[in-house]
């Protein structure tokens, strides 16, 4: 059964607008530094130098970022062998934050104005008075502060504030490394060089290559018996940019008259980097004509110049030209006209390749 309020019972005979007592205002107690100049300039002072601290530190973070070797190490008690770049740089980053942190708040405490206010609630239109009164306000904060007539707080938190940004800025620009060019997104692909099967490094004929079957090569001179003397590194990364998959096809089924003129006899190269985040390509279902990336599934058609269908990916493979040599076996025609790998934002602009105009 409903109720109203003039059902429900009385507490103690009051009435609701006296059932509860404003407590008011605790007495203010002004701080020390509100009564005693002295200790208010001790305070201005303690702040600058937490201000300059900070900006000390910010500077020594630039000059080690640019000073000591990333590849230092050394070794701390209690924690053992560590990268010396990476400590400095935190704990110069640390104590610039630390010193704006601190400084701000040891201001605030004892010489930011500490009056107790009560603020009644009000229409959300602001009449010219209002704003008026806001305006001097804003205006009596700041003579309160005493950044009128301590303007060394002033500067030293604007150099504080203003170099602590430089540690996140810096290192981000010079981190970037160089603009796009060819020699980062170029192979080692050329004319003439023959396509090798991965890892025995035995050359392919282009008879050999029947309808259906699969390949995966690399270039003549990184795999196998030759590429046991050519540095880790410099193979690590021929490995990753300029692996590629051979596949026989019936040419009637292909659409892309591109694909048959740089294919031969039905024999066609492709990139196996995938165009999303670089995984390799390496799955091919004969009846559909399907490239699959085991990593997100990106699927490409290799009847249509490996056309994306399916996936995360957002760029066909490129295609590398081939043709045959006196002894028939399967060379490149040339190198990828394409950068390979995954896509960018640039990817279209000029000079990426050799022989671009930049």
């Amino acid at each position: 059964m409903a109720t109203h309020d003039n059902d429900l019972p009385a507490l103690s005979g009051t009435a609701p607008q006296d059932r509860f007592t404003n407590p008011g205002l605790p007495p203010h107690v002004p701080r020390r530094a509100d009564v005693d100049e002295k200790a208010a300039r001790r305070a201005a002072t303690q702040v600058v130098v937490l201000f300059t601290i900070s900006a000390i530190s910010s500077i020594l973070f630039l000059v080690a970022y640019f000073a000591i070797d990333p590849e230092l190490k050394g070794t701390i008690i209690g924690i053992g062998e560590v990268n010396l770049f990476h400590v400095v740089l935190g704990l110069t980053m640390g104590l610039s934050l630390l010193g704006i942190g601190l400084g701000a708040i040891h201001w605030s405490k004892t010489l930011m104005p500490d009056v107790e206010q009560v603020e009644e609630r009000h229409p959300q239109t602001s009449p010219d008075e209002d704003r008026q009164a806001v305006a001097q306000t804003l205006s009596h904060g700041w003579r309160s502060s005493q950044l009128n007539r301590r303007t060394a707080i002033l500067g030293s938190a604007g150099g504080a504030l203003g170099l602590f940004a430089l540690p996140l800025v810096v290192p981000v620009v010079a981190g970037l490394g160089p603009r796009p060019r060819g020699e980062l997104y170029d192979t080692v692909w050329e004319a003439g060089m023959r396509l090798m099967i991965d890892p025995s490094g035995t050359p392919i004929r282009a008879a050999d290559v029947t309808r259906g079957s699969v390949f995966h090569v690399m270039p003549e001179g990184y795999v196998g018996e030759a590429a046991h003397d050519l540095p880790a590194d410099e193979l690590l990364i021929v490995k990753a940019e300029a692996q590629v998959i051979v596949v026989g096809l019936d040419p009637s089924v292909v659409q892309s008259q591109k694909q048959l003129d740089w294919g031969v006899d039905g024999v066609f190269a492709y990139s196996k980097v995938c165009t999303h985040v670089g995984c390799p390509v390496a799955l091919y279902e004969q009846q559909t004509h399907h490239l699959l990336c085991p990593c997100h599934q990106s699927t490409f058609d290799m009847t249509n110049d490996c056309e994306v269908i399916f996936g995360p990916a957002r760029r066909p493979l490129p295609q590398l030209p081939i043709t045959i040599d006196d002894e028939g076996y399967l060379v490149a025609a040339d190198s990828f006209r394409e950068p390979v790998g995954v896509s960018f934002f640039e990817r279209e602009r000029p000079g990426l390749l050799k022989g671009d105009d930049a």
